[in-house]
């Protein structure tokens, strides 16, 4: 069975975690390293995707950088993201050639592990028709955004364990307006430890993509 490892990487701020990201990417592309996932949550940050529009930044961009919030420009695609603590952050570096090499089977795949694991909590979620991600009713519980070239993914999920959902309002969720943000802890009515979640998503992420997931020491991808 094809393995692929889970790093755990704790809280991390998002300008890093890039950097480690495109690094990784390309050493994925060349062989140099094996499939694997990052599993991470950021401090507070707003990101604009390929096709954002940063009128959907609601917030001063200045106060926000001034107040701490980074804002960041990234490759993948979709409009704009928060990212916060509270919040359960995929980044899995995959060659799709492994798996399935299309991206609407990809996207698919990250909606199907978050599914997965909100329904192990007793929370019906769903897909929307050309909205990435998943929703229950009209919040939305957990976002996909991805990049991939030469078949080998970038960026990913984040899936809303207890983040602060005030936070929110900063951005135009997605770039749709009106649209609701919820969480695991706002649904359920108790906070959920981010460590529970991220072991229900290895175990999610595992059969989904029909791999073992291995636990690995964070040294093996950023020394």
């Amino acid at each position: 069975m094809r393995e692929v490892s889970w790093v755990p990487l704790g809280r991390v701020r998002f300008g890093k975690a890039l950097e480690l990201q495109r690094r990784l990417h390309h050493l994925r592309r060349y062989g140099k390293v094996p499939d694997l996932v990052l599993s991470l949550e950021h401090d507070p940050v707003i990101t604009l995707g390929r096709s954002a529009d940063p009128r959907h930044i609601l917030g001063d961009p200045a106060a926000l950088v001034a107040s701490g919030v980074e804002v960041v420009e990234v490759e993948r695609g979709g409009d704009v993201s928060y990212h916060g603590p509270g919040q359960l952050v995929l980044y899995p570096i995959l060659d799709l050639r492994g798996f399935e090499r299309s991206i609407k089977w990809y996207i698919w795949a990250l909606e199907e592990v978050m599914l997965r694991v909100v329904a192990s909590y007793g929370i019906r979620a769903g897909r929307l028709p050309g909205r990435p991600g998943i929703w229950v009713g009209k919040g939305k519980l957990g976002a996909v955004g991805v990049y991939v070239r030469s078949w080998v993914t970038m960026h990913g999920l984040a899936l809303n364990v207890s983040p602060q959902l005030d936070h929110f309002r900063w951005i135009v969720p997605c770039g749709i307006h009106g649209a609701e943000v919820t969480s695991i802890a706002a649904l359920l009515g108790r906070e959920v430890p981010l460590e529970e979640v991220d072991e229900r998503a290895r175990d999610a992420f595992a059969h989904v993509f029909g791999v073992r997931v291995a636990p690995t020491d964070v040294e093996v991808v950023t020394e």
